[in-house]
């Protein structure tokens, strides 16, 4: 029996399970209580595609000076924030302004399915007409030089400090330390959901040991695109294998839970919490035993709340959405194919899914590849590489 079966004909609730990375740190790992809590991260990615993760090493106040520095950089006028872009490597490090990054499922077919199979009422917000996103972001690498020649050094180049005064002295420490803490706790689930699924603990950490990790902040100016059902972020994926966020400022993420196939706007408890999403490496390795969380971020209503609150408490401070996002990748050499173990429970569950109703569209194929090729893919998919 897969971890995943004796939950699939259960009313699953609408809140993301909150695995605590705490019991698996500090009590023996063949303890029951570890071994239970492996368990449910396992279950929680199969299920939902994500969960909440508690790290009581994890503090709030960096979280809240990471984002006071995003806001001030991203309040920079355009032509100071462009020297930062670099193109030739894919937007792969540095800025990528808004309206570059397309939503893969806008004219991808088979997320085009995805969205179909959903109820009207449960959909995502209609990307099909929808232009690149509006959104920022910011790639800084957070990560240990393999001791080969990679093959893909255009996802490997060095880091960009920006040059602004008010800016420059700050930035590297408070993005390190902010980036080491969600490294760790990161790669902590990694070795919770392999124990989980019954491998060694180091099976997905080892095989990200030399990835090009990404300290990855998004930014949305909410001066120019407030009104509601702004989309900032369509309907899609994350490419790499594990993607972690602290607490943003202002609302509007939605996920969808592979097996309810409800919109789940997401709350991330206050204190020692991060929110852990599923990507395509972990999908590919997994042979689909868990598959690559779907996500949009849009302007709604809680989101115009916040929005006129901050206005009226920090009128002095820019009004820019950040989210505190880290893209956790294999190392760019690994040789990504699915676990046959894993491969064959995804195939059990898949069979169970269509006896109880639940079309999962066709099968996908998941081919070998090195997971720098993978990556190659993805960016050409979403118009950030050529």
């Amino acid at each position: 029996m897969t971890v995943l079966s004796q939950n699939l004909t259960a009313d699953l609730p609408m809140d993301l399970p909150v695995v605590d990375l705490d019991v698996f740190l500090n009590h023996p790992r063949g303890s029951p209580g570890v071994q239970a809590e492996c368990v449910k991260a396992a279950k929680a990615l199969i299920t939902y595609g994500a969960l909440v993760l508690h790290d009581s090493r994890v503090s709030e106040e960096d979280n809240s000076t990471f984002l006071d520095l995003l806001e001030d950089y991203f309040a920079q006028p355009e032509e100071d924030l462009k020297k930062d872009e670099r193109p030739e490597l894919s937007y792969q490090i540095g800025v990528t302004l808004e309206n570059t990054e397309k939503p893969k499922c806008a004219v991808d077919e088979p997320c085009l399915r995805v969205i179909e199979r959903l109820e009207p009422s449960e959909r995502p917000l209609d990307i099909t007409a929808h232009d690149p996103d509006p959104k920022c972001r910011f790639f800084w690498r957070m990560v240990e030089t393999p001791p080969y020649k990679t093959e893909f050094p255009g996802l490997n180049a060095a880091n960009i400090t920006p040059e602004a005064p008010h800016i420059k002295e700050r930035w590297g420490p408070i993005m390190n330390q902010w980036g080491t803490s969600m490294k760790d706790a990161v790669e902590g689930l990694t070795e919770m959901a392999a124990v989980g699924l019954g491998l060694p603990a180091g099976t997905f950490k080892d095989a990200g040991r030399y990835g090009p990790h990404l300290l990855a902040p998004t930014a949305s100016d909410l001066v120019k695109y407030s009104h509601q059902d702004t989309i900032l972020a369509g309907f899609h994926t994350d490419l790499n294998f594990l993607t972690i966020h602290g607490r943003s400022r202002y609302p509007g993420l939605h996920i969808w839970a592979r097996n309810t196939g409800k919109r789940i706007p997401v709350k991330i408890p206050s204190g020692n919490n991060l929110l852990v999403q599923a990507g395509k490496q972990l999908e590919h390795m997994t042979g689909g035993l868990i598959k690559a969380g779907f996500h949009e971020v849009v302007v709604n209503d809680k989101t115009l709340a916040v929005i006129e609150a901050r206005k009226r408490a920090l009128p002095d401070r820019p009004l820019v959405r950040i989210s505190s996002t880290f893209f956790w990748h294999l190392s760019s050499d690994h040789d990504l194919t699915p676990i046959p173990v894993l491969a064959e429970q995804a195939r059990e569950v898949r069979v169970q899914q269509f006896n109880l109703g639940k079309d999962e569209g066709e099968e996908v194929e998941y081919l070998p590849m090195k997971v720098g090729e993978q990556v190659q893919s993805e960016l050409k998919h979403i118009a950030l590489m050529v």
